[in-house]
């Protein structure tokens, strides 16, 4: 069986609290994009993970699909073996969610493969074991999300009008550093209102807050997100923590130089 695991963008990005917990309280919108891994997973004699396409850092069994599959094995000990095959597209460090979407494809491939029955309330709860924005992968629409990012709210927004230029910067950036430059505070933005408005008035409204530390300590970055609206995009923003940007531009309007970056994705979403 065989799932694309998608790559999504946030669409503004408040830091509101520190939890009791060690968590964050945030509000953003998620923005899937149609940017894709591919994880396959097969009946075998043991589990084993295969990798190709992106080198990930670490070892294969700290990766969130065996992560994934470990969790559901615990709960459900009839799931047999299977060999998982992962091809990394989506970079990871990169602000994507790209982990937690291949762990989000991961839980709804064994769910439906091993015919588990999961309710969707239960899958949810899994993916939340794995990562704060594992829950927003086990679909494909955009959402409103807050608490750790784990409340989500569908939001009506399409962005199928415009094209959309993503750019890897190919310097990944810390989430745990990044988290520890912030100072949390009550949004000045309302996230729900600004989206609903045309993307030309989103510029300077609609914040990341990870941008001021990370600019700061990586100034290269900035570059990046200043060529965007050099080149014409209508609203630019660096995606969670770093150190991908996304800019949004009218259709058909990408320009094909000018910006530099690792590694260049255009969609039309």
């Amino acid at each position: 069986m065989i799932g694309f695991p998608h790559a999504k963008i946030n669409l503004g990005l408040s830091i509101i609290s520190k939890r009791t917990d060690g968590f964050h309280n945030l509000e953003s919108v998620f923005y899937p994009l149609p940017f894709r891994d591919i994880l396959e997973i097969v009946p075998a004699d043991s589990t084993t993970l295969i990798l190709s396409g992106i080198t990930l850092p670490g070892s294969p069994g700290d990766n969130l699909v065996i992560r994934a599959y470990q969790l559901l094995k615990d709960h459900f000990p009839q799931i047999a073996a299977t060999r998982i095959y992962l091809h990394k597209n989506i970079p990871c460090g990169a602000g994507l969610g790209g982990g937690s979407s291949d762990a989000g494809c991961m839980l709804k491939l064994l769910n439906e493969y091993f015919g588990l029955q999961i309710s969707r309330e239960d899958l949810n709860a899994y993916a939340l074991e794995l990562g704060s924005d594992c829950p927003f992968f086990l679909q494909e629409s955009p959402c409103h999300a807050s608490g750790r990012g784990e409340i989500l709210e569908p939001v009506g927004l399409d962005l199928s009008g415009y094209s959309m230029l993503l750019v890897h910067s190919g310097m990944p950036v810390s989430t745990a550093w990044a988290y520890a430059q912030i100072q949390p505070s009550e949004s000045r933005f309302n996230i729900r209102a600004i989206i609903q408005e045309p993307v030309k008035n989103w510029r300077g409204r609609l914040v990341n807050d990870f941008e001021i530390p990370v600019f700061r300590q990586y100034a290269e970055l900035e570059k990046i997100k200043a060529q965007l609206y050099e080149a014409g995009a209508l609203y630019a923003s660096m995606t969670g923590s770093g150190s991908s940007f996304y800019g949004i531009f009218e259709k058909g309007r990408i320009p094909e130089n000018g910006i530099s970056s690792e590694a260049r994705q255009s969609f039309l979403p």
